[in-house]
């Protein structure tokens, strides 16, 4: 029974990223380079699952969540993300939700947070804005820095 589950889990997230690579196809020039990675991405970690699922011997029963509580926080915390992205900045609301989330679900190391969270936003940068060359949009908080001055 929890085979064939992840069976199918497995296979619709290969198919998604089929569609998502094939759709990239359709792109002008190497705009459809970066989406066309990420489908293929997507359909070898999905093919990995159903791989994986096969070989194992393992089939016994299990809830489907673990911790529901925390399942709902962190949805709530990602879609407050998405809802902060356009009005924040791609990297203020990254940055933010790098602090929220472990906060949300019970993590009290903060200062280990900022770091993490200021590392990953050092890296989203380099790959986004100096490897990919892809500009994101303004930042609120420089735009209003650059309006009082």
């Amino acid at each position: 029974m929890e085979k064939r589950q992840d069976i199918v889990v497995g296979l619709i997230f290969s198919g998604i990223g089929l569609g998502a690579a094939w759709m990239a196809t359709e792109y002008r020039g190497a705009s459809g380079n970066y989406p066309m990675a990420l489908g293929l991405i997507l359909t070898l970690l999905g093919a990995a699952v159903v791989i994986k699922v096969i070989r194992s011997a393992r089939n016994e029963p299990r809830p489907l969540v673990d911790a529901p509580a925390q399942m709902i926080i962190a949805t709530v915390v990602a879609a407050v993300y998405v809802a902060a992205v356009v009005p924040l900045g791609f990297y203020t609301a990254s940055f933010l939700v790098m602090l929220a989330m472990p906060l949300a679900l019970g993590f009290r190391r903060i200062v280990y947070a900022l770091v993490v969270a200021a590392v990953f936003i050092m890296l989203v940068y380099l790959v986004f804005s100096v490897l990919l060359d892809k500009p994101l949009p303004r930042e609120a908080i420089l735009s209003l820095l650059t309006a009082g001055g």
